[in-house]
């Protein structure tokens, strides 16, 4: 079990994690983002791979993206330069009664 800190790696051997939460002070909702780095036996470093988590609030909806392919089954979010892609918020949702009644994608950083 671990207590996350902003940028403060967390190292270990055992390759699954808890991410413990102070009841009296938990994580408010929003998006998360945690970067794994994994180090073999001779100290060579992978390149870091990235995961959202999203801290979902019971009152308002939650908006989860997504890229899928044609099947729309998500896929990493790589696409070869030419190629059309499909992005997808199908996982969004909302606490019963309520439902998501629209989705608005917006294109909001591009290359410098």
């Amino acid at each position: 079990m671990a207590e996350f800190k902003m940028n403060v790696p967390v190292v270990q051997k055992d390759p699954l994690i808890t991410v413990d939460v102070d009841p009296a002070n938990p994580l408010p909702p929003g998006r998360y983002r945690f970067q794994l780095v994994v180090i073999d036996d001779a100290n060579n470093e992978s390149a870091a791979t990235v995961l959202d988590v999203i801290i979902a609030d019971t009152q308002l909806p939650t908006a989860v993206l997504d890229m899928v392919n044609a099947d729309k089954a998500i896929v990493a979010p790589n696409v070869a330069a030419g190629n059309a892609f499909f992005l997808s918020g199908a996982r969004s949702s909302d606490v019963a009664p309520g439902k998501v009644k629209a989705y608005r994608f917006t294109l909001i950083e591009g290359p410098v």
